[in-house]
């Protein structure tokens, strides 16, 4: 059993109202964590303030020790920390809708990690996250850097291509649908195995295996089971037939691009907006719940925030809904949920910390574990992870009918990564020409101009310096 308890977790990107929650995780896992210390940074003091006062009166209402505080300055928040979670977003949510939505005026689906959108949140993000990366590297070499940041994938590539702190990628993408395959098969999630291989929102499941019994069959022949792996109806189940492969939710915008496009439409908007106009209502709740010192109530609110959240994920995309409809709200307690955004953190820091050892779903150095790509790839793969370690397990080749798609994104990764370091206009449209999810070149003059372009809420250009020609 871990007996250090002396450890700091810092949090860079503390004002998100994801933070909270892993404030949550971090105080329910004291022991696994050996922490003492969580630190929150965020650039918007008044936000960070919102989300420190919350963290404090979410460890006070489901107890623990956890000291909690907001910082000044990245240097505070890094210095002498064992673990660094980066979740930031250059542009606020803000940056985030008006990406969308240049994307869906431009006619491709509007989506913060895929396609136009999620191309400019990376080339809005490369080189801040590799800068805050260095000082990890400076100021504390030991730590490991684990990595929230979207595009995770992409992110945690350039980072680990750039820098040399210790790196993890995380997304709760995978494990969320393991778990919808065990809850269809009626089964408990530790008794269900899945062969899973792919990138960061770009992964399948291959192989179901139950007490070492290979069921997918059973699957793919029950279009009620089918139905039950995703919140919302993404995919056609003969599509699925045809691919003996399970995606995980992301596909939906390679393979149902003009379904997600056509319901953003209908629906006059995109996620991003619809999560915007819901942060928005919740700070403003927070704010005065806290104000009024009504811990209690704001730690209510919060979790009710969470569960309309989640309920209402996919929805619009899938079926042209919303988070304000009626009924979308997910029941239960979202702080203790199996999955999640929090949970997949503090498995990964239990694990590496010696505590609990685990095989755990990362983005991480591929070192030959995926025989189709290049040794220091970043995949999304299980990996044992243990005391200090990540050790991907190695997987049979790439399906043939996902081979490609993944080669080709892994080469826009390339593209887009050397033209944000080297500041080439014409590499960021070459990284448009090779992305899957856009393939066009005489659209991407215009489009890249308007993403990187656009200003966020204070009326600064959100691109990282001018890109040359």
């Amino acid at each position: 059993m871990n007996r250090r308890m002396d450890r700091k977790i810092a949090l860079i990107g503390g004002g998100s109202v994801r933070a909270p929650l892993v404030v949550f995780g971090v105080n329910d896992a004291l022991e696994d964590l050996g922490a003492a210390e969580m630190v929150l940074y965020d650039p918007d003091p008044a936000r960070l303030g919102v989300m420190v006062d919350l963290g404090k009166a979410i460890v006070k209402r489901f107890g623990g020790d956890l000291r909690l505080r907001g910082a000044t300055s990245l240097e505070d928040t890094i210095e002498g920390a064992d673990f660094v979670l980066n979740s930031i977003r250059i542009g606020g949510i803000a940056g985030r809708a008006a990406d969308e939505r240049i994307a869906i005026d431009h006619g491709y689906p509007g989506q913060e990690t895929t396609g136009p959108a999620g191309i400019a949140m990376g080339l809005r993000t490369i080189p801040v996250a590799i800068e805050q990366a260095r000082m990890v590297e400076r100021l504390s070499p030991d730590a490991w850097l684990v990595n929230f940041t979207n595009p995770a994938g992409l992110i945690t590539q350039a980072v680990s291509d750039h820098s040399k702190a210790r790196m993890v990628g995380i997304c709760d993408t995978p494990t969320e649908l393991f778990h919808n395959i065990a809850r269809a098969l009626g089964e408990p999630a530790h008794e269900v195995d899945c062969d899973y291989v792919g990138l960061n929102h770009l992964g399948w499941v291959r192989s179901v295996r139950v007490r070492g019994e290979e069921v997918i069959d059973r699957l793919l022949d029950s279009d009620q089971m089918l139905r039950q792996l995703y919140l919302a109806p993404l995919f056609d189940v003969d599509m699925i037939r045809s691919l003996r492969l399970i995606p995980t939710e992301y596909l939906f915008f390679y393979y149902e691009r003009s379904r997600a496009l056509a319901n953003q439409r209908r629906q006059g908007g995109s996620r991003g907006a619809e999560i915007q106009r819901l942060n928005d209502d919740l700070l403003a709740t927070l704010r005065s719940r806290l104000d009024a010192g009504d811990g209690h109530g704001a730690v209510d609110v919060y979790a009710a925030y969470l569960n309309q959240r989640s309920g209402s994920y996919m929805k619009l995309e899938a079926e042209g809904g919303s988070a304000f409809d009626q009924g979308v709200s997910l029941q239960g307690d979202p702080f203790r949920v199996a999955t999640g955004y929090h949970r997949i953190a503090i498995d990964v820091m239990s694990a590496l910390t010696g505590a609990r050892p685990a095989r755990i779903v990362v983005n991480t150095r591929n070192r030959g574990a995926v025989p189709d790509l290049p040794h220091d790839d970043i995949v999304e793969i299980a990996s044992d992870i243990g005391l200090d370690s990540i050790v991907p397990r190695p997987v049979d080749p790439l399906p043939d009918a996902v081979n490609g798609l993944v080669r080709s994104v892994k080469a826009y990764e390339r593209a887009a990564i050397a033209s944000v370091l080297d500041r080439r206009r014409l590499d960021a449209r070459k990284a448009m020409l090779i992305h899957p999810a856009i393939g066009e070149w005489s659209p991407s003059a215009e489009l890249l101009d308007a993403l990187l372009g656009h200003a966020d809420e204070d009326g600064e250009c959100l691109c990282h310096g001018p890109m040359r020609r």
